[in-house]
């Protein structure tokens, strides 16, 4: 029984680790404690089955850790986005310049008329304007190996619900200028 029990906790941790590795948002990073709490769980219950006292208190402290965790993902994270989401929403229908959460520059596929062009991942603003002067796109790659960083001007880019939108063509994309992971453009 214990057999199994570890295999499952093992199959759990790795599949775990993976949801939450990959940043694919609150959501999953939240799934992805919940089954880190039922990986530690099945550890307590091997280490109590096999008397590994030091196996049964890490998966203790693991199981509270994971089940914060599941609060800040599921619950706390969740939410905050939900509000930022309605406010977005809710600003399309008021007069006045419509909102977007900054937060979306950190996630958002970049899309062409024709096509994704790649995702981005942050903004450039200048400190006492406020005012957005680029956008960091990133295109290729597997996890962030491999891929390559593009900067797109801010006046030639808009936020469209979940997204960000440009009328740049990918062959355009392609030229524009090349990031270095560790050195952008100070304009």
């Amino acid at each position: 029984m214990t057999d199994i029990i570890s295999w499952v906790a093992t199959i759990a941790t790795i599949i775990a680790a993976s949801m939450t590795a990959a940043n694919l948002g609150s959501r999953v990073t939240g799934y992805g404690f919940v089954i880190f709490t039922i990986g530690a769980l099945c550890w307590i219950f091997v280490g109590v089955m096999t008397h590994q006292p030091a196996l049964l208190w890490t998966n203790v402290v693991l199981t509270i850790l994971d089940l914060f965790g599941i609060w800040r993902w599921l619950g706390r994270q969740t939410k905050v986005e939900e509000g930022a989401r309605a406010a977005s929403q809710a600003s399309e229908a008021t007069p006045g310049e419509s909102l977007f959460a900054v937060s979306l520059l950190s996630r958002a596929p970049v899309m062409s008329a024709e096509t994704e062009l790649g995702r981005c991942i942050d903004g450039m603003a200048g400190c006492s304007s406020g005012r957005l002067s680029y956008v960091v796109v990133s295109q290729g790659g597997v996890a962030g190996v491999g891929e390559t960083l593009r900067r797109v001007p801010w006046h030639r880019v808009k936020a469209e619900g979940e997204t960000i939108s440009t009328p740049i063509s990918r062959d355009e994309f392609e030229q524009l200028e090349i990031l270095p992971r560790d050195q952008w453009s100070a304009r």
